[in-house]
């Protein structure tokens, strides 16, 4: 199965609502990262967001491996710089039964800040999100112990946002979404579409996440993500709206969708 590597492609694999699921495809090498980055935007995305690189001594040795894997010298920085994907690592310790966090490379966080979530392990870094622990996370932590090395796995999602910047720091929905109204939600809402894909690492046995960024004026996807969208948000408002901010955008994006210009 092939993902795809823009928002109105990702959109229909994506989960749209209701209980959370990993829902995860099993994806080939020539589909696990992005064949064409546009490298002066990552460097420019870390150059002005230079904290989005932290690494533990934890995981240099896992780094260097997926460098080298990668056929670049150096460590997560230098694999990350050099491909459309922000990249993290996690290990698991001796006597742990749940992965953490040893290293990020992120130039485009979706509202998180690595050096926050350094060490965590996984419940612990999810915990933001609303039903994980109940719905999902015993599946998760299944899913990790049993990855191999070799096979490739990748899902996606989405979230509305009131901006088209890559780097997202989520400010009080009231706020953001002030501005938006029926007329103007095409061109004022974003969607942002994380590329998420796990793999482990053969010599060291960590585990990389990977997570690539899209983001598209809502006015400018297909008429059938518009209207999967519009959909989405009704679930929300009864399940993740908090969260999500579902409230502060949800009547403005229908509205939108359901009379377009």
């Amino acid at each position: 199965m092939t993902l795809g590597f823009s928002v109105d492609e990702l959109l229909p694999k994506a989960r749209g609502g209701g209980v959370l699921k990993m829902g995860l495809a099993k994806l080939a090498e020539s589909d696990w990262l992005q064949p064409d980055p546009d490298l002066a935007a990552r460097q420019a995305g870390f150059g002005a967001y230079p904290e989005g690189i932290q690494v533990s001594p934890e995981g240099e040795a896992a780094g260097a491996e997926l460098a080298a894997m990668l056929g670049l010298p150096g460590g997560l920085p230098e694999a990350a710089r050099a491909h459309h994907e922000d990249m993290c690592l996690l290990t698991l310790r001796e006597g742990d039964d749940q992965y953490r966090l040893v290293g990020a490379a992120v130039a485009w966080p979706s509202d998180w800040t690595p050096a926050d979530k350094m060490g965590l392990p996984l419940r612990a870094l999810h915990a933001p999100i609303q039903g994980y622990e109940e719905q999902l996370a015993s599946g998760v932590d299944h899913f990790m112990a049993k990855l191999k090395a070799g096979a490739i796995y990748g899902r996606c999602n989405w979230f509305i946002a009131a901006t088209g910047e890559r780097r997202w720091v989520a400010e009080p929905p009231e706020e953001a979404f002030a501005h938006v109204t029926p007329e103007n939600a095409g061109d004022t809402l974003f969607v942002r579409s994380e590329r998420q894909t796990l793999r482990r690492l053969p010599e060291t046995g960590a585990i990389l996440f990977t997570i690539g960024i899209y983001v598209s004026p809502l006015g400018e996807l297909s008429q059938e993500n518009q209207h999967r969208l519009a959909t989405a948000v009704t679930s929300l408002l009864e399940g993740e709206g908090d969260r999500r901010g579902a409230q502060a955008y949800a009547h403005a994006l229908a509205s939108y969708v359901a009379h377009p210009e």
